[in-house]
């Protein structure tokens, strides 16, 4: 019969697990084997410096708490994977995919983006998307070309009100 202590404590990562999984707005599931150390301490802090995680459990204890969370990905969880969690919802796809393009031991295989299981194809669409950040840019260039147009605008018809 197993250790209660062995038990405890993976009792405990699967705690931890579903906790990660309920704060993030997004996680996805990837292949790292290959990379070397370096490479994977670049992959962690590029992903600390857009407010996400990286970590590697036990197949078994991951599938263990999707399961308990009610989340099927299917075979996915065969061979060694890791998973990244991030407040984000686009930021940690855009990391990976950006890492992905320049190291090929890193392979996508699946993710979670706001409760809605999403498959390769949907998170390399997301990865296009531009950031938070370029968004509101072009928002704000969008706005502030209204406003020009307002302005001139309203400067033609106080001259034709003053010609008059």
């Amino acid at each position: 019969m197993a250790n209660q202590k062995i038990i405890a404590k993976k009792q405990e990562v699967v705690e931890e697990i579903k906790a990660k999984a309920n704060e993030a707005t997004t996680f996805v599931i990837f292949e790292n084997h290959g990379l070397t150390v370096a490479e994977t301490n670049d992959l962690r802090r590029k992903l600390r410096d857009n407010d996400a995680e990286f970590k590697i459990y036990k197949n078994t204890l991951l599938t263990r708490a999707l399961n308990d969370l009610k989340i099927d990905l299917g075979e996915v969880l065969e061979g060694p994977k890791a998973i990244a969690f991030g407040k984000d919802a686009i930021a940690p796809i855009k990391v990976l995919s950006e890492f992905a393009k320049n190291h090929e031991a890193l392979e996508i295989k699946i993710g979670m983006v706001d409760g809605e299981v999403a498959d390769i194809d949907k998170l390399n669409k997301l990865a296009t998307i531009p950031s938070r950040e370029g968004l509101l840019t072009m928002l704000a260039g969008g706005l502030m070309g209204v406003v020009r147009d307002l302005s001139i605008s309203l400067d033609l018809y106080s001259q034709k009100i003053e010609n008059n």
